[in-house]
């Protein structure tokens, strides 16, 4: 079996989306995990530590035993997203002894989040655990740049953002820090944002966010391995296929496929939210990402 870092770097080549699907309760897996192989796609079904702490995933060995029972090895991966080392509450994270728990749990790659660190302390955060996941065999994501969203209280609004460039991954940085922490893969700031978590906010929309393409340009010049945009629920189509042809590969998309099962749930219960969401997920397969068939050209370029 191909391990997650081969995959992502022929899609890259291909210029393929790969979408991350954030699983923030248990009974999202299967019917997100059967959308993908329905469209004989390859994505990663994944988890976030917000997202036991904060909503229903209970812990990352739940969804990792939930994924183990309906797996499907051409089609899907297993990711641990977003583990802070300072959370959205500004408290530490044991962010080394949660990697090591996600690695004994059959994770297949990794991320830690030093992006509210300094440049030097991310570094060497991101070094920590790229050390950790390359003897392990797995990739290692890391996050430059402030991907805003996941902070309680109200953000600058969204236009200020992205005019000033407020937050966006600086070039010069991202070189030196792809270079001295050994990360795989990078998350950039390039005007995109996450989903609001709050409990005043998690069930409003998204503003619609726009992306800085020459910026991400390079981003991709310069740090030459896939980068990962966060935030990809709202973006719109156009940007977010631009975004693809110019260094962008893993593409997270959670508020979007959380909202729908929690709509589901809420009007029929747990049976009616998994519909709902299997076939939420197949359109965004089929329709926006366009990468239905995606797991054939991965694999024919891959042998």
């Amino acid at each position: 079996m191909k391990n997650t870092k081969q995959i992502i770097e022929t899609a890259r080549k291909l210029h393929i989306a790969v979408p991350g699907f954030n699983v923030p309760y248990p009974e999202m897996v299967q019917p997100v995990i059967a959308a993908i192989r329905d469209e004989n796609s390859f994505a990663l079904v994944e988890l976030a530590r917000v997202e036991w702490e904060k909503f229903g995933a209970i812990s990352l060995e739940t969804i990792s035993g939930e994924y183990k029972r309906w797996s499907d090895d051409r089609s899907v991966r297993l990711h641990l997203d977003h583990v802070p080392v300072i959370d959205e509450d500004h408290k530490p994270v044991d962010y080394m002894g949660i990697v090591k728990r996600a690695i004994a749990a059959g994770y297949q790659s990794v991320m830690v989040d030093g992006s509210r660190l300094s440049l030097e302390e991310n570094i060497c955060a991101t070094a920590e655990v790229a050390k950790l996941a390359h003897a392990a065999g797995l990739p290692c994501e890391a996050e430059l740049g402030a991907v805003m969203g996941h902070e309680d209280g109200p953000m600058p609004p969204y236009e200020e953002l992205l005019a000033s460039g407020m937050g966006f991954t600086k070039v010069e940085e991202a070189v030196r820090f792809v270079l001295e922490s050994g990360c795989d893969w990078l998350s950039v700031a390039i005007g995109n944002i996450h989903g609001a978590i709050s409990e005043a906010t998690r069930g409003q929309i998204k503003p619609q966010a726009r992306l800085d393409i020459a910026h991400l340009s390079k981003l991709s010049l310069a740090t030459s391995i896939p980068l990962v945009l966060h935030g990809g629920s709202g973006v719109k189509k156009d940007s977010i296929m631009n975004a693809v042809q110019n260094g962008i590969v893993k593409i997270n998309v959670g508020t979007e496929i959380r909202q729908v099962y929690e709509n589901g749930v809420q009007q029929g219960g747990v049976e009616m939210g998994q519909k709902m969401l299997y076939e939420s997920t197949r359109t965004i397969l089929r329709d926006f990402f366009e990468i239905s068939g995606s797991a054939d050209r991965i694999d024919a370029l891959r042998d």
